[in-house]
């Protein structure tokens, strides 16, 4: 099969950008000087993220950008806590006035990505993309876990890439056009509040980050959006129910 260089060097270039954007008020980890034989793969819920909101079942959220809405899907039964972590953000109003502060278009669509708290303040003069959901109960940054369900599997793998964890099969959540997903630094289990919209098929993503829902409607709403732009409001429409919350994170 002939290799597109061009395509390889810039999606490389790209997901860089995505890893630095996705920080949390944290420095991206280096990696370690020898890997470990046998990389854990963890299936079940890690205790230390036992209290963060899970999404049983599905819900759909309505975010105005522009004056104009976009329909997402989220998808609680591929990504428990990844969907119910949006959907708890979405509910508390925290993306409500965020920007959208890295939007890449050239050399081909790539993503629109917002949702870091710090772009709420007009005057703040910081780097956008390094900011994430403080917890008013405990005062700490929440962090969620990454979440990616393999096909055929009956649960999600946390804490690792699916390459990284000797997982061959895709993932059920695929970086589709329109799909949304958690962007974060470097160390696995670093999103909070951050997120994208794919505007293009980005398939070298797949398995190294959390799709959590798909747009269903206003693509084009999507594919209009400039950095800087804001989000003027979201709302859960459906499936709020379906949100279940252990207590403080």
């Amino acid at each position: 099969m002939e290799i597109n260089i061009r395509q390889w060097i810039v999606s490389v270039m790209i997901l860089g950008a995505l890893l630095i954007g996705g920080c949390a008020q944290q420095e991206a980890a280096s990696p370690p000087s020898t890997l470990p034989t046998e990389p854990p793969v963890t299936t079940q819920t890690p205790d230390a993220f036992s209290n963060l909101p899970r999404l049983e079942g599905k819900a759909t959220v309505e975010m105005m950008i522009k004056g104009k809405p976009v329909t997402i899907e989220v998808d609680g039964t591929n990504a428990p806590i990844t969907a119910g972590n949006f959907v708890d953000l979405v509910q508390r109003q925290v993306y409500d006035g965020l920007t959208f502060h890295r939007v890449v278009l050239t050399p081909e669509p790539f993503v629109a990505q917002g949702g870091d708290p710090q772009s709420k303040d007009p005057n703040f003069r910081g780097d956008l993309g390094t900011g994430g959901f403080i917890d008013p109960q405990t005062g700490r940054e929440r962090s969620i876990p990454l979440e990616i369900t393999p096909e055929g599997a009956p649960s999600p793998v946390y804490g690792s890439p699916l390459q990284a964890a000797r997982i061959n099969q895709p993932p059920v959540l695929k970086h589709k056009r329109g799909a949304i997903a958690m962007a974060r630094s470097q160390a696995p289990d670093s999103a909070s509040s951050q997120f994208y919209f794919t505007l293009s098929d980005l398939e070298f993503l797949d398995g190294n980050y959390a799709v959590f829902g798909q747009v269903t409607e206003g693509m084009d709403v999507v594919d209009g959006i400039e950095q800087g732009d804001r989000i003027d409001s979201a709302k859960v429409v459906e499936g709020l129910e379906n949100l279940r919350s252990n207590g403080p994170s």
